[in-house]
């Protein structure tokens, strides 16, 4: 019997996950925590099986260990809490407004808004690249989406990181949840009185066919989950992905130095990124039926955690893992999901890091950063900076 114990509120755990990821990888590639109730699987290949799988492993509670185990009633229209039939309904309608072409018109919006941010910061040795870049630009990039003006997007983002952080250590509880959506329903009120062509008014204009077959428009209350959900998404993941590039490019200052000579290979380095560095560490799946998994029985009614941030550095599916290579390609990563609920906002997420990566090479060639400074934030959900001081250089 393996030794490894992995738990994902342990403190030192959170902070250096990678050398537990590969023990359990190599010595208990199915792992059960007694304890916390829940199995673990850490290769590629048996996590992409488990997201595929959406009928022997439902996410209709969930895919957070505490919010499946607590056994909440999920309300119609959290999207990542759905199976078919009605997932495939509601997810349709989001990919009608949530275009890739709609999210791409926002680039020029998007690098005016970093340059914006940047712009001040030229001159001055040192700042917090999450609080003037990671902490804003996804928070923009989402508001315009939504068309919440911009004076109202930091109380916004400030809502929603509230509702997803926890004490170090310890779980979600229960209740700490986005479900109620309060911080979102003033807009969507506002909005249904002066419709224009943002999400939240073409939401409020869609018509869909429901799982019961009838013709609809979304109620207040599924507009202001589906707002809720997208706004969450958009802002904690991407703000990550930004902090892991300014550290990891600090690490790597000669492949740092190659995407300054040649921005063409920008998005292939924000593919290694998230590949090295997921924000989403892990999703969870509630088992529906008795099965095996590398020859042991998994009953029913248990938790499955697939950990996407150990599958990314499988050695069986990547050469040499551990090494960040912005020449890497061909070889899909699992930072957005895979299956049914592959990120519907990864288009995104990619739009943002490309962007705030090129306009930050445009005035900081050369940084380090101090990660003795520096602050990992503790939730149960994303892992990532909460701060993260960038020592400019001048060479």
């Amino acid at each position: 019997m393996s030794s490894v114990h992995f738990s994902p509120y342990d403190e030192h755990t959170v902070a250096d996950p990678y050398p537990v990821y590969q023990r359990l990888r190599n010595e208990a590639p199915l792992y059960r925590n007694e304890e916390l109730g829940f199995y673990a699987v850490s290769r590629f290949a048996d996590v992409a099986a488990v997201l595929q799988d959406h009928e022997t492993y439902s996410s209709a509670k969930g895919d957070i260990l505490e919010l499946i185990q607590a056994d909440l009633e999920v309300p119609s229209g959290v999207l990542i809490f759905e199976d078919p039939p009605v997932h495939p309904l509601h997810r349709r309608l989001l990919s009608r407004v949530f275009t890739p072409k709609h999210v791409m018109a926002l680039e020029p919006r998007i690098r005016e808004f970093c340059a914006r941010s940047l712009d001040p910061l030229v001159g001055r040795a040192e700042f917090d690249v999450i609080a003037e870049l990671g902490a804003q630009v996804p928070m923009r990039a989402i508001g315009m989406l939504l068309g919440i003006p911009e004076s109202a997007q930091e109380a916004v983002r400030d809502a929603v990181d509230d509702s997803l952080r926890t004490e170090a250590g310890a779980p979600m509880s229960a209740d700490q949840t986005l479900l109620d959506g309060e911080a979102f329903a003033s807009y969507v009120d506002w909005r249904a009185a002066n419709l224009s062509d943002d999400i939240i008014s073409q939401l409020l204009r869609a018509e869909f066919t429901d799982e019961s077959g009838t013709v609809r428009t979304l109620t207040r209350q599924e507009v202001v989950l589906y707002v809720t959900v997208l706004a969450g998404a958009g802002n904690e993941t991407t703000g990550r992905l930004i902090g892991w590039t300014a550290k990891l490019l600090a690490e790597h200052p000669d492949q740092r130095a190659e995407l300054v000579a040649d921005p063409a290979l920008i998005p292939g380095a924000i593919e290694e990124v998230l590949r090295m560095e997921a924000p989403g560490h892990f999703m969870c799946r509630y088992v529906t039926r008795a099965h095996a998994v590398r020859g042991v029985e998994i009953p029913a009614g248990s938790v499955m955690m697939a950990i996407l941030a150990s599958a990314n550095r499988d050695e069986e599916r990547f050469e040499n893992p551990d090494a960040f290579d912005v020449h890497r390609r061909g070889v899909p990563h699992l930072a957005f999901g895979g299956g049914i609920h592959f990120c519907l906002g990864h288009t995104l997420a990619r739009l943002e890091g490309r962007v705030a990566l090129e306009e930050l090479l445009k005035r900081f060639p050369h940084w380090d950063v101090d990660l003795a400074s520096a602050t990992l934030s503790s939730t149960s959900t994303v892992r990532g900076w909460e701060t993260l001081p960038m020592r400019v250089r001048s060479g």
